[in-house]
């Protein structure tokens, strides 16, 4: 009788471990799941970003500025597209990172690149145009990096 106990105690135990398992690796294929599809997202907007350099065509002047009339050099096209792609890299890197998906001392490196274009004071307005898009997080972590643009 006192076998029978331990054995049920145990196998309810190991029922209730298993479901606890089971549970954990749902949450985490959920978090995987829309992490791919945060990085699909990115990824097709890249390629739209590509799409528009192939073609001589100025993202920030087109779609933010609704200025089809811009004067702009092939090389500074590519390079304002460039922005772009690399602000929406940063804000898929942001959303791995919080869901713990990426090492600190990657983020860190990634933080270094980040202060590099938010204080390219030419193109700040790409920034400037693309903020209210970003998460809240993203946003404050850029707006509490050095500023060499504001002095």
């Amino acid at each position: 009788m006192q076998i029978e106990r331990i054995i049920n105690v145990v196998g309810v135990f190991s029922l209730v471990a298993g479901l606890i398992f089971v549970g954990l690796e749902l949450r985490q294929s959920q978090r995987l799941a829309l992490a791919a599809q945060q990085q699909e997202r990115a990824a097709l907007t890249n390629d739209m970003v590509l799409g528009l350099t192939e073609a001589n065509v100025d993202f920030q002047s087109v779609y933010y500025e609704r200025n089809f009339e811009y004067n702009l050099s092939t090389e500074k096209i590519a390079y304002r597209n460039f922005i772009h792609l690399t602000w929406f890299l940063y804000e898929n890197d942001y959303y791995q990172y919080t869901r713990r998906l990426m090492e600190e001392s990657t983020w860190r490196a990634k933080l270094e690149g980040i202060i590099l274009i938010y204080n390219d004071c030419e193109n700040r307005n790409i920034y400037t145009s693309r903020a209210p898009v970003f998460s809240q997080g993203f946003r404050e972590i850029v707006q509490s990096l050095p500023d060499i643009c504001g002095e």
